[in-house]
């Protein structure tokens, strides 16, 4: 033979096999597979990917393979749940859609290789908790440029085992049949059904005569129905674990499949290590960075639209940036604006970070979640507002959903990530150059008319948003569809007033003295509550308010948020009340 396809042990669920031939996997389609019991779903992405994973949903359990390849997600059948290429995280549930779905709702992706136009999978790297693939031994075939063509498959009722000692007489008579040389692999559906693959290798394969491929073909079916009749009569096992009796896990799915896990390949407590694989200066003033994964197997976890990301600098700095990333993008991408009273991090991301250097990350947080189920969706940027705007028209974009992008400049110098805009065609403008006034205007006739089914994200400077705000409250739009994220918090935070917390959850009570935030008495205390920008502006440190009430001067929640007096701002916002009871 001219070259030996992987060796696996075919009486038990070790190694390598193939679950699909490369030509299976077409863009836009889903193929279903099965591997020692394991039922899988196999779908190619829009940049030629191959997606291995458990075929269920983690909502309901329904078959994935019964879902809609979209080329960036897979959308489940049922309930409209999707799930990111590469990363298997779910990034959109219809039935919660002002909320985003949390990291740790994350398939099992299985690893992958593409080799003799198959699509190769291992369940070794999907046992155990963590990172899924960290355990999987290295694919084990290499046949560089010598030409590898699959032929037919067929399904035989017997195990792996039993049909592997007859692998040396099947190959001699189906190379001689098809005269080139042919290797055979085995996929072990179960332990009682078997799919052999013929794979013709070799340079004498681009010119294999056809009916010689008809004849091996019958070689192969005859030998399929003997194998079946010997297995019927009692000749082999058709159930065939193995002689040994050790470590059998082919009797039924593998463990923690298909399960609802509360982690993922891509789901850890710990920060993300990623590598700046590209800067450049996308407008006047800011920067743009992608990052990506360190070690390329691995797959940064897939972020919603509106996401953001902590970045971790030298000296102790941390700042978050939004991420533009649109379905399909499998590194992330922020845009830094220099800010001439920086506290130190955008400085240090325009002048000390560079191609190469290595960064901890938080895995993306959602304050900002995008509605997809809106009949049409107003986006309004303003500078570097532009960013968790971006991810959101493209969302929107792929999905075939109304929408429309406006984007505020000074000038055409300071059009930020333009190549991404022009991809958005008609459906972004961009106004350059308009004072107060007119901007004024514009956004009063793009906000005359709120319309049922119309919701509206805004992010930008403050004054800009301000003005969204008051235009939109005097055309009628209801509060909860008009969406903001502000970068900075422009009002002047009182610390002045002292107050208690109690804590219903551990039962404590602790005092807030003056000049001290409730996040800084939180931490002081070993109470763990996560934050970001610290300013009132990204919410990420809201939590529950069971009893008091809250002097609110964050600019994250609405007004009408603020006055149901049901969470909490614990970064900036204080007490109106002696006691402040908070679900922590």
């Amino acid at each position: 033979m001219t070259v030996a396809l992987p060796a696996v042990d075919h009486t038990k669920n070790r190694g390598w096999y193939p679950v699909a031939a490369s030509d299976d996997a077409v863009a836009g389609h889903v193929v279903a597979g099965r591997l020692w019991g394991s039922d899988l779903v196999i779908w190619r992405d829009e940049n030629g990917t191959v997606n291995v994973w458990p075929d269920r949903c983690l909502h309901r359990g329904v078959r994935l393979s019964l879902g809609t390849n979209t080329g960036a997600e897979l959308v489940c059948r049922y309930h409209g749940w999707r799930y990111a290429s590469v990363a298997g995280s779910c990034t959109y549930i219809p039935a919660h859609p002002d909320n985003a779905p949390a990291q740790s709702m994350c398939t099992a992706v299985l690893p992958v290789h593409e080799q003799a136009g198959l699509v190769w999978t291992t369940l070794d790297g999907a046992r155990g908790s963590g990172a899924l693939g960290a355990s999987a031994e290295p694919f084990p075939l290499t046949l560089g440029e010598v030409d590898a063509l699959p032929l037919w498959a067929m399904t035989v009722n017997v195990g792996g085992g039993t049909i592997a000692a007859q692998l040396d007489d099947l190959r001699m008579k189906l190379s001689d049949a098809a005269g080139v040389d042919v290797e055979v692999v085995l996929q072990p559906v179960d332990p009682a059904v078997t799919i052999v693959r013929p794979v013709a290798v070799g340079a004498p394969v681009t010119g294999i005569d056809v009916s010689r491929l008809d004849v091996a073909a019958e070689v192969l079916a005859a030998f399929a129905r003997r194998r079946e009749s010997e297995s019927a009569s009692g000749v082999g096992s058709p159930v065939d674990r193995g002689d040994d009796g050790g470590d059998d896990r082919s009797a039924g799915p593998v463990a923690g499949y298909g399960q609802v896990v509360a982690q993922g390949p891509t789901v850890s407590t710990d920060l993300l290590e990623v590598e700046v694989a590209s800067k450049w200066e996308t407008a006047e003033g800011i920067m743009a960075f992608e990052f990506a994964p360190i070690d390329g197997t691995r797959a940064l976890p897939a972020p919603q639209p509106g996401a953001h990301i902590d970045v971790h600098m030298t000296e102790g700095l941390l700042r978050p940036y939004s991420l533009t990333n649109g379905p399909g993008d499998t590194v992330y991408r922020i845009g830094v604006k220099r800010e001439p009273e920086s506290r130190g991090g955008s400085a240090a991301m325009h002048d000390s970070v560079d191609v190469g250097d290595r960064l901890s990350i938080s895995r993306p947080r959602n304050t900002f979640p995008l509605r997809r189920d809106a009949d049409h969706t107003l986006l309004v940027a303003g500078g570097i507002g532009i960013t968790p705007l971006l991810a959101m028209a493209q969302a929107l974009a792929s999905m075939g959903a109304g929408f429309e992008l406006h984007y505020f400049v000074r000038g055409p110098d300071h059009v930020a990530f333009a190549e991404l805009i022009e991809t958005l065609g008609s459906r972004a403008v961009v106004h350059q150059g308009l004072d107060p006034s007119a901007t004024g205007e514009v956004l009063a006739s793009l906000l005359a008319e709120p319309g049922f089914g119309r919701q509206v994200y805004a992010c930008g400077p403050g004054p800009m948003l301000d003005a969204v705000r008051s235009v939109a409250e005097s055309a009628g739009w209801p509060d909860d569809t008009v969406h903001f994220e502000y970068f900075q918090n422009p009002n002047e935070i009182a610390l002045d007033s002292t107050f208690e917390i109690a804590l219903s959850r551990s039962a404590r009570t602790l005092a807030v003295p003056a000049g001290v935030t409730i996040l800084d008495v939180l931490r002081a205390n070993g109470v763990a509550v996560e934050a970001s920008c610290e300013q009132g502006a990204c919410g990420t440190c809201v939590v529950p308010l069971l009893d008091g009430r809250a002097d609110h001067q964050d600019v994250y929640l609405s007004e009408t948020q603020k006055a149901t007096q049901d969470r909490i701002a614990v970064c900036v916002s204080r007490a109106e009340t002696e006691r402040l009871v908070l679900e922590l």
